[in-house]
């Protein structure tokens, strides 16, 4: 059985004004999904008024803690020695978070905890998901 892991962090809202706005994000690892990290941001900040998840690839954030990583939707780079920007595209704008670098490491590393760096294939249920889409078709 799958596990996940959820961790609350404290994120701030990179913005053209002068104060840069606290948010408490859910950075969530589930074992069932063992190549994807999820970013879920609270409605206060989102633009419908719901709460939205980001979900990217587990070595884009682990590389974008040592260099500016990621194409197409996220980008993760560092920012000084002790912040990591992640940068957010969709269809209505684009969103910078700066978060602890620290803190992204000690959620990555209980991920490895769970599912070790290149282990990922082991624990996907390849079979569940083959009959899954037979079933489908």
């Amino acid at each position: 059985m799958p596990l996940t892991i959820e961790q609350r962090a404290r994120a701030r809202l990179v913005t053209s004004a002068d104060a840069q706005p606290a948010v408490l994000v859910t950075l969530r690892y589930d074992g069932a999904d063992p190549l994807a990290v999820h970013v879920t941001f609270p409605p206060e900040v989102t633009l419908d008024g719901r709460p939205a998840t980001w979900t990217f690839a587990r070595d884009l954030l682990e590389a974008g803690l040592r260099a500016p990583s990621g194409e197409g939707d996220v980008h993760v780079w560092p920012c000084g020695r002790a912040q990591t920007i992640l940068e957010f595209h969709s269809p209505d704008g684009v969103a910078l978070v700066q978060m602890d670098t620290t803190l992204l490491r000690r959620f990555l590393l209980r991920s490895y905890a769970m599912t070790a760096p290149g282990d990922e294939s082991a624990a996907l249920d390849l079979d569940r998901g083959l009959r899954a889409l037979m079933r489908e078709a």
